[in-house]
């Protein structure tokens, strides 16, 4: 899967259901369950990436109500995370001018629910457990450079 089809997969999210996570993710999921479990792994990879990417303190001080002050203040690893989502959910465009523009982040907005689009995928068509793992971690501080 090349970075196009991801962004094309990103484009099926069905923001007329937005209130209800499960519905926007649902054509996603559909999608990569039709694919081969490598390219569904190749989604998650290329999303881990994105995610990681968007992982620094630049980002984190402008996310809203919650954002990074320092590092005396508490700060919500995972809240930082679900907006990171947000920027990638959104598509190549947002995510592109977000990464090079931090104080364009989108404000006080998570969306947790693309985090498990691949392992959803999986799931549903192999009938079994999920137990890939990217070697892209993309939790908060994890892209050591970006909080330096």
């Amino acid at each position: 899967m090349n970075e196009n089809e991801f962004w094309s997969i990103i484009g099926m999210l069905n923001w007329e259901e937005s209130g209800d996570d499960e519905a926007v993710v649902e054509p996603v999921v559909n999608y990569l369950s039709q694919k081969s479990d490598e390219e569904i792994f190749q989604f998650e990879e290329l999303l881990a990436q994105k995610l990681f990417a968007l992982d620094t303190k630049a980002h984190a001080k402008q996310i809203g109500e919650d954002a990074y002050a320092n590092e005396d203040e508490y700060f919500s690893v995972d809240g930082f995370l679900y907006s990171r989502c947000v920027v990638v959910a959104n598509g190549k465009e947002l995510f592109q001018h977000v990464l090079e523009n931090p104080k364009e982040f989108p404000k006080d907005m998570e969306f947790e629910a693309i985090l498990y689009v691949a392992q959803e995928a999986y799931e549903q068509k192999n009938d079994k457990e999920w137990e890939y793992v990217s070697p892209t971690d993309y939790e908060t501080y994890k892209n050591v450079n970006g909080w330096k």
